[in-house]
C-alpha cells in the first residue's frame, strides 16, 4: 500500500513534559510526494486529537480521505502527524495532566504547522490550503493561524478551516484577539460541527478541563463573519463518527 503522505513534528516534544526537544521546522514523508502536490488546485490537512500515535494519525486521514473521496473531493488530502499520545492520557487518574501536556504540544506545533503552510503557498501560491482539526487538532489550527497573523504578507493564506468536536473555547470565534486573527487569515470559511451529545467533550467541560468546548454548544457572543457551525449528532466523540454525518466538503 501507498504511504499517507504527512507532514511530521514526531519526536520533536516531551510526552510527558511538553518540553521542546527539536527545533527543527518539520519532516514530510514520502518527500517525493509533496513535490507532486506544487501546483495542485487545493490541498487538505487533516490535524488528529490526542492519544493518536503515528499508525493513529495516519488512520485519521485515511477516514478523511476515503471520507471526501466519497463526497467527490478529488484533490489531495494529507496529515499532520505530531506528539498527542502524551504520558497517561488513557488513565483518567492522569488525564488533567496528560491534556493539559497535550495543549501545550498542540499549541506549539502552530509554529511547525505554519511555517509548513508558509514554505509550501512560497513553492505553489494558487494551491488553496484548507484545514481540518479533530478535537486537540483545533487547538494545532488556531495556533497555526495564530503563528500566520504575526505577517501581513499571510493574509487569507488559509481557504478554509473546519473544526469537528473541537476542544478550544466557545468564546474563540467572538473573541477580539481570536477572532480577529481567523477573520484575517482565512479567506473563506470558518465551519464548526458541533455535538452537545459528544459524551468525551461533555466531560471535559463538567471536569472544567475545557472550560465550554467550541465543539460541544458551539460559539457564543457574536462570531466573525465568517465563521458558521453545524450541530450534529455523531455516535461518539471518534473522528470516524464525526466524519460519517459529514455531508459535503469543501
Amino acid at each position: 500500500m501507498k504511504p499517507i503522505p504527512r507532514i511530521s513534528t514526531r519526536g520533536y516534544y516531551d510526552l510527558g513534559t511538553g518540553k521542546t526537544l527539536k527545533n527543527n521546522k518539520y519532516y514530510l514523508y514520502p518527500k517525493k510526494d509533496f513535490q507532486k502536490f506544487i501546483g495542485s488546485k487545493e490541498l487538505t490537512i487533516m490535524i488528529h486529537g490526542l492519544r493518536n500515535d503515528n499508525a493513529g494519525a495516519v488512520a485519521k486521514v485515511q477516514l478523511a480521505r476515503n471520507k471526501l473521496r466519497r463526497l467527490g473531493y478529488s484533490h489531495p488530502v494529507i496529515g499532520f502527524s505530531y506528539d498527542s499520545n502524551t504520558t497517561g492520557a488513557h488513565l483518567i487518574k492522569h488525564a488533567k495532566h496528560a491534556l493539559a501536556v497535550g495543549q501545550s504540544i498542540a499549541r506549539k506545533n502552530g509554529k511547525n504547522l505554519g511555517r509548513f503552510i508558509e514554505d509550501f503557498k512560497k513553492s505553489s501560491p494558487e494551491t488553496k490550503i484548507r484545514l481540518i482539526g479533530h478535537s486537540l487538532g483545533s487547538q494545532v489550527i488556531l495556533s497555526t493561524l495564530e503563528y500566520l497573523s504575526k505577517k501581513s504578507s499571510n493574509k487569507e493564506i488559509v481557504e478554509s478551516v473546519y473544526f469537528f468536536g473541537a476542544s478550544i473555547t466557545e468564546d474563540v470565534p467572538s473573541s477580539r484577539k481570536y477572532g480577529k486573527i481567523l477573520q484575517n487569515t482565512v479567506n473563506k470559511k470558518i465551519l464548526n460541527y458541533f455535538a452537545p451529545s459528544d459524551e468525551v467533550l461533555k466531560w471535559a467541560d463538567k471536569e472544567e478541563y475545557v472550560m465550554g468546548p467550541l465543539g460541544l454548544n458551539g460559539a457564543i457572543g457574536k462570531p466573525i463573519k465568517k465563521y458558521s457551525q453545524r450541530k450534529v449528532v455523531p455516535k461518539n466523540h471518534r473522528f470516524a463518527n464525526y466524519a460519517a454525518v459529514l455531508k459535503s466538503f469543501p
